[in-house]
């Protein structure tokens, strides 16, 4: 028996696939096909995929080629599923000539000829544009801005800003520049939302009743009653409202959670997140933002997501800049849950070191600062012989990762996020204790 394997992402699978699997499939008798995993098409810098893995495997069996299905999850895996699966032949289609010629230490290489005129990058630029309105006045919008042109279906094509000049000569260059809100909606498909805190809840409601889709930088509101309302106006309106916090798209920060909640480290006792700054705002940066609200979402994600939200109580503890109180140079969390703690130290004024140590009852978990930009992430054991490192591309900090999920969210008409809306409930409900001076020690 001639066995023969081939590989691919077979996004939006098209009869240049199916082609492709027929000849590989006429080279021998038995035909292994490897469907490549989300996450590591992300590490080859394919993150325009537009079908999930398992859409994507099923797309592959319902054509009856293949004789066996399997996932794709690491570099170098070739090799081992070439000795592992006995392969006679490794195919794979021209444009990759010469790239897997390695492989005929172990195998027979024979690259296909594609078929010309079709292609899975040719049928994403046929999907749907959506033109995408950019909000607030912070510089962090040249990033996003940065960001979507990586992004099939995405175009920034209008800025409401009452701040031009700290804008990139990209986005002062889009085809629509205000400062109006209401003119900006006029002419968008959807906005993503940068202002501050305070105006999320205008902005978005506004928004969601002109029937514009919604990304907006976490916290989504100050009150958990509100941030409820948007999504059950979202859900009404049939449109997509997500929350933006960059690390939750993270492919390292994605698996290292799951290695946490699979029982890696044993049993979690313990959750530690740093995020801070000595970053000058000045002129060109957020002038109103508080420390809470800039870094407190991020440092609150670890910790909600392994921990859950139903802790049995929490303090604050926060040192202000000012005499009235409303600007927090450092504030500090505690958490207590039934067999757990945690704490998390955010700041726009103080230094610490920005990492995450997630405790548990077999080992621990360590992120180095700035773990929120993770591409690597250690667990760690008693014996060190047991230790493991891992490392994941991280394109544009997440930023690129959250816009696919937000435009594949609006091409499917369904939620894409990997924040939990009981996540971002708590977090809302968290800013308004802040607000409201609940639980809070002053220092």
């Amino acid at each position: 028996m001639t066995k023969v394997i081939t590989y691919g992402t077979y996004d939006l699978l098209h009869y240049g696939h199916i082609r492709l699997l027929e000849r590989a499939k006429a080279l021998g008798d038995y035909l292994i096909v490897g469907v490549t995993a989300d996450d590591f098409d992300k590490e080859r810098g394919k993150i325009n995929v537009q079908q999930t893995l398992m859409e994507r495997v099923e797309a592959v069996k319902a054509t009856g080629i293949a004789d066996e299905i399997i996932i794709e999850e690491y570099e170098g895996q070739k090799i081992d599923d070439i000795r592992k699966y006995g392969i006679d032949i490794f195919t794979v289609g021209s444009d990759w000539e010469g790239a897997f010629d390695y492989l005929k230490e172990y195998c027979k290489v024979v690259y296909l000829d594609r078929t010309q005129g079709v292609s899975s990058s040719e049928l994403r630029k046929n999907i749907r544009l959506i033109n995408l309105g950019l909000v607030g006045d912070s510089i962090f919008l040249n990033k996003v801005m940065n960001e979507a042109l990586f992004v099939n279906g995405i175009r920034v094509s209008a800025l409401c800003t009452s701040r031009p000049e700290v804008m990139n000569e990209e986005l002062q260059n889009v085809d629509f520049l205000t400062d109006n809100f209401d003119e900006l909606l006029e002419r968008v498909d959807a906005v993503y939302i940068r202002s501050l805190p305070a105006n999320h809840y205008e902005h978005i409601s506004k928004a969601l009743k002109r029937g514009k889709h919604v990304l907006c930088e976490s916290p989504i509101t100050l009150s958990q009653q509100e941030t409820q309302e948007l999504f059950e106006l979202a859900a009404k309106n049939k449109l997509i409202m997500m929350e933006a916090i960059k690390t939750a798209y993270s492919t390292a920060f994605s698996r290292m959670l799951l290695l946490v909640k699979s029982g890696k480290i044993g049993d979690v006792l313990s959750v530690d997140a740093t995020c801070t700054s000595l970053k000058a705002h000045g002129n060109t940066e957020r002038t109103e933002w508080n420390g809470i609200f800039e870094w407190g979402p991020t440092a609150l994600l670890p910790i909600l997501q392994i921990l859950g939200t139903d802790y049995k109580e929490y303090r604050i503890i926060s040192q202000f800049s000012d005499n009235e109180h409303t600007h927090d140079t450092f504030t500090k969390m505690e958490f207590i849950y039934d067999h757990a703690v945690a704490s998390m130290k955010v700041g726009d004024g103080v230094k610490s070191e920005g990492e995450l140590i997630v405790s548990g009852t077999k080992g621990y978990v360590y992120i180095p600062a700035p773990w929120w930009k993770t591409d690597y992430f250690e667990l760690r054991y008693e014996n060190l012989a047991e230790n493991r490192r891992y490392f994941y591309q991280l394109d544009g900090e997440g930023i690129r990762y959250e816009l696919v999920a937000f435009a594949r969210a609006i091409e499917l008409g369904k939620d894409m996020t990997s924040i939990d809306s009981e996540i971002t409930y708590k977090i809302s409900d968290i800013m308004d204790s802040f607000n409201n001076r609940k639980n809070m020690i002053t220092i």
